[in-house]
């Protein structure tokens, strides 16, 4: 069996975006009531996120983006108190509460702890259950429902704190990870892989995605089959060539054929197919090093099962 670290916190649970929003805590509630009632929580390591460190945010955002953010949270959190508002927007999809501030950086402090921990060898690979998602947040803003980069601040810590040279991020969410793109594009000791449906929210990635991005924009109703096609012609020769010494998954399960965010035709054998395939090259090139994030998946029993799939496969049970 690998040792698969799982890491969330409740404060991840207490940001919320108003009634009726997709990206919501009872997400959180699904997927560890799952893991809980299959088994498969008994075979992971607990950890609670800590808060991330803003100098490691700041490694992957500008510093008036991570400013501005927390200015927008004090300040709702006054306003709230002379009986304004509970929301500040920041475009029609994403907003804060009083708790965004706080569980933004429980998230990014997930992936970072976790990196720390599969590098130092306390765990053989790590899932994060956090909220809020972070790919579609680039360096300077922030947008669909994502407020920090998880995936991207972990990274630039590999790179950065523990002076990796290679570093590749597989992204099989249903959206194009931007925010992750923006962030890594141009530097040649990252390498992301990205396979998402389109046209599609934020209708990007399929024109000239700098050098290390390789970026598989597939139509709508596409099924697993043809998805797994791609993947193996594509992805894993440019994966295997680049011989990375760490893997970051952007884990979105909104692709599932039952979550209708989008139109892909994924199931739980598919993601179980893909995280088998990132954990063989894993194997090959970064003794087995990979850190997951949880990203897209709004469909409650879709989400919870695509999870437990994931997770079966990093802890080999």
């Amino acid at each position: 069996m690998s040792k698969t670290g799982y890491f969330t916190h409740r404060d991840c649970s207490k940001h919320e975006m108003g009634p009726g929003h997709p990206e919501c805590p009872e997400r959180l509630d699904a997927i560890a009531d799952h893991l809980l009632v299959t088994g498969v929580a008994d075979a992971l390591a607990h950890y609670e996120a800590p808060e991330a460190a803003l100098a490691d945010i700041e490694r992957a955002h500008d510093h008036g983006h991570v400013a501005a953010l927390r200015g927008m949270s004090e300040r709702l959190r006054q306003e709230q108190q002379a009986g304004g508002p509970d929301y500040a927007r920041i475009d029609p999809d994403t907003a804060l509460n009083a708790h965004t501030w706080q569980a933004a950086l429980r998230a990014a402090g997930a992936a970072l702890a976790a990196t720390d921990a599969v590098i130092a060898g306390e765990i053989d690979n790590a899932f994060c259950a956090v909220r809020p998602p972070g790919h579609h947040a680039c360096r300077d803003k922030a947008m669909g429902f994502c407020f920090f980069n998880n995936i991207a601040v972990a990274a630039r810590h590999a790179m950065q704190r523990h002076q990796m040279q290679r570093v590749a991020v597989v992204d099989f969410d249903v959206h194009h990870g931007n925010g992750t793109e923006d962030i890594l594009a141009g530097d040649p000791r990252a390498l992301m892989v990205g396979i998402f449906q389109h046209p599609l929210y934020p209708y990007s990635g399929a024109q000239s995605p700098a050098p290390n991005m390789l970026n598989l924009p597939v139509p709508a109703y596409t099924r697993g089959m043809a998805i797994r096609e791609l993947i193996e012609r594509l992805w894993l020769p440019r994966l295997e060539a680049f011989q990375p010494e760490m893997i970051f998954v952007s884990a979105g399960f909104d692709g599932h054929r039952e979550d209708d965010m989008g139109q892909l035709g994924l199931s739980e054998p598919d993601y179980a197919w893909i995280t088998r395939h990132i954990k063989d090259i894993a194997h090959r090139h970064a003794r087995g090093r990979i850190v997951s994030c949880l990203e897209g998946g709004y469909a409650m029993g879709p989400l919870a099962r695509s999870v437990a799939a994931h997770l079966r496969v990093l802890a080999d049970i």
